[in-house]
């Protein structure tokens, strides 16, 4: 072992050499024992299963026996409860080698497990941010006491986070837990590769005193992945090629929609597949179920939203299969890495597309892999939704919060120290709407408040998101998952609803509007679900790989002779499409302004055009509908005079009151944060500084 290795403590070399059977440590796990042990923030950068836990874990452990930490001293944060339920094995495991505890923190732990943690907490305490929030503010609970000896916050699947307002909200608890143990904590985030490491350790622990690095060192040599492209026209054809594929193996199959996820197992299984399912909305007992024999068993398939694309252990995968394409290459390589665990074996991707978009956006997703590019995290604009949550909060947590407390516990975060006068300004509006009510200089829940968010506990004030209108599916006291309300569209109290859940086609018996509750029988066949969900945005890099390889009529990774013929069928349909410009085509169909810019991009340049556009709202994250007549030159003129950096797309009705906490917040403010979060400036200055042809069809 190494001389990093000789500096954990004994306790620790002896278990990872002996228990452990290790006879070395990874290049990550070496790296990360220098920075840890000396306090430095971290960003821990490996693939899948590149043991990016044990880098972190090993030197934390180290230091909590060498400097005899006492209490609860390490929150582990993740995204989803599963990766929780996976890591609590492995560090329940590494605590036992020193005598030391963890434990088990969500909404599916039962309250004797919870009262015990409030009683004794452990050395380190495996949570998600929402359930942190819960322990921060639950009346049954003592903060202080629970929360006073955290030295270190280690947090999973960073990038996970960094991307939406969950990100914020996490920056958010951890700065409250700091406070009440009066110390900085370090912070440890692990990740995915990312586009701009040192951009998200900065948002991480930029604002947090003391020395940060990304530790990121070489995997060393590692075969190439084998990523195959091939089309096959339908879901039906997908179920079929999958079916006859790789039997004898296990096969992992991702599919970006709940609906298909669905049609797709019903598919498998009508083929005499072993398939099982893994969605949000499929109940936590058939999750596991699925999880438990798919990782014992063998030629088997698991049909998965994202939900499978973190680290949660299922197994040694055997192959990976794509319907369609994600919508980031970040994705594409988390799920890329669950393959090629086993020595001797490869990491590989089949992409299966079932239509003409689907096959061009993953023909752009491998083309940008191919090129080494990864998008960059970007934490959202603004989140003033977020600071109105957070005050509730902290109200609840201190039983009244003092009109300026709020800065104390939270005003480093960055976001809320950018926001300046708008604080003021959502206060004001929390005061005067009934949100908020003050007494003696103390704020508390007005009315309104109390009505919106204090119902059940406060339950609504713990998830930053609105719930769709969903409904339990119960299968006599079973239950199946959940089902958006709309499944049940055109039926009454009872009828002949089919459902289809857990990849089972299931009769709707009776439907209990009031409760939200559907009992169901099995149904030999058929059926559909529903989820809603926004449409599919294409950001600018991936449409202008979509038009490069248009363009070029190249394309990477092993592609099939359907692949090829494929594209060359679309390059028929689109032969006046280059690399370097864009082109207004008109047509007997009508004109179209083919800009390849994705979908923010043209929704502003959409706004900018104004009358020249033909659509009330932009769908296509490759074209605008123009007016007939609408040349070039008009396109060209319209934007001349555009300050790109002034247009802020306007915001839908719906999605001003889809946002969660949006009416306790100004309109203004709610509009602007939302056209912000919409915009694109950067694609929309290179699609406009391109010449523009006009094509006559």
């Amino acid at each position: 072992m190494s001389e990093a290795f000789g500096s954990l403590h004994p306790a620790l070399q002896h278990h990872i050499v002996n228990s452990l059977g290790w006879r070395s440590l990874r290049p990550l796990q070496e790296a990360t024992i220098g920075p840890l042990q000396a306090g430095e923030h971290a960003l821990l950068l490996a693939p899948t299963a590149g043991g990016k836990t044990e880098a972190a874990a090993f030197p934390i452990l180290s230091r909590m026996m060498s400097q005899e930490w006492r209490g609860l001293s390490v929150l582990y944060l993740c995204p989803i409860k599963a990766l929780l339920n996976n890591l609590h094995v492995r560090l329940s495991q590494y605590c036992s080698w020193i005598g030391r505890s963890v434990a088990l923190w969500h909404g599916d732990v039962g309250d004797k497990d919870k009262n015990a943690i409030r009683r004794a907490p452990p050395d380190i305490l495996l949570t998600t941010p929402e359930s942190l929030e819960v322990l921060l503010t639950s009346k049954r609970s003592d903060p202080l006491a629970i929360f006073a000896n955290v030295r270190v916050v280690i947090v999973d699947e960073l990038h996970a986070f960094a991307g939406d307002d969950r990100g914020w909200h996490l920056l958010s608890v951890v700065a409250r837990v700091a406070k009440l143990a009066e110390r900085p904590l370090q912070r440890i985030g692990l990740s995915a590769t990312v586009g701009n490491p040192e951009a998200l350790l900065q948002w991480f622990a930029g604002h947090v005193p003391g020395p940060r690095r990304v530790v990121a060192p070489p995997a060393g040599s590692t075969a190439s992945p084998e990523v195959r492209l091939d089309h096959v026209g339908s879901m039906e054809n997908a179920a079929t090629v999958i079916s006859r594929l790789h039997r004898g193996e296990k096969r992992l199959v991702f599919v970006d929609s709940r609906s298909r996820v669905e049609k797709l197992a019903a598919g498998l299984r009508g083929l005499g597949v072993n398939t099982f399912v893994s969605h949000s909305s499929v109940s936590l007992d058939e999750r596991r179920r699925a999880e438990e024999a798919f990782a014992q068993g063998s030629d088997c398939v698991i049909v998965a939203t994202s939900t499978l694309e973190l680290g949660i252990d299922v197994g040694d995968l055997d192959r990976v299969i794509q319907i369609d394409a994600p919508s980031t290459v970040a994705s594409f390589l988390q799920r890329l890495g669950r393959t090629g665990r086993r020595s001797g074996t490869q990491r590989n991707c089949l992409f299966l597309t079932t239509n003409d978009d689907g096959f061009l956006r993953a023909a752009g997703l491998i083309d940008l892999w191919s090129r080494g590019y990864v998008e960059p995290i970007l934490a959202p604009a603004t989140p003033y939704h977020l600071f109105a949550q957070q005050i509730m909060a902290l109200a609840l947590q201190t039983g009244g919060l003092g009109s300026q407390d709020w800065q104390r516990w939270i005003g480093d975060v960055p976001c809320f120290e950018a926001m300046g006068p708008e604080t003021t300004e959502i206060l004001k509006h929390m005061l005067d709407h009934g949100v908020l009510a003050e007494d003696q200089g103390r704020l508390w829940f007005g009315h309104e408040g109390q009505q919106k968010f204090g119902y059940k506990n406060f339950l609504e004030l713990y998830s930053i998101f609105t719930s769709p209108p969903l409904f339990t599916v119960l299968h006599g006291r079973s239950d199946l998952g959940l089902v958006h309300e709309s499944s049940f569209v055109g039926h009454g109290k009872s009828g002949d609803a089919v459902l289809l859940l857990g990849g089972r086609s299931w009769l709707v018996k009776t439907i209990d509007w009031s409760r939200r509750l559907a009992y169901v029988e099995p149904a030999p066949a058929g059926g559909s679900s529903r989820w809603c969900g926004g449409s599919r945005v294409v950001h600018f890099a991936h449409a202008r790989a979509m038009r490069r390889v248009l363009a070029t009529g190249e394309l990477q990774g092993i592609p099939s002779k359907r692949a090829l013929e494929t594209l060359e069928g679309l390059r028929e349909g689109l032969a006046w499409v280059d690399d370097a410009s864009t082109a207004v085509v008109r047509s007997s169909n009508g004109t179209q302004w083919w800009t390849f810019g994705g979908l923010r991009v043209n929704s502003m340049l959409a706004f900018a055009l104004g009358d020249l556009v033909d659509a009330p709202t932009i769908q296509d994250n490759l074209a605008l509908p123009l007016k007939g007549g609408v040349a070039a030159e008009h396109v060209e003129q319209k934007l001349r005079g555009i300050d790109a950096h002034s247009i802020r797309t306007p915001v839908p009705d719906a999605q001003l009151e889809e946002l969660k906490f949006g009416s306790c917040i100004p309109r203004s403010l709610t509009e602007n944060m939302l056209a912000r979060r919409a915009d694109d400036t950067t694609g929309l200055l290179a699609v406009a500084a391109e010449p523009i042809r006009t094509i006559h069809e």
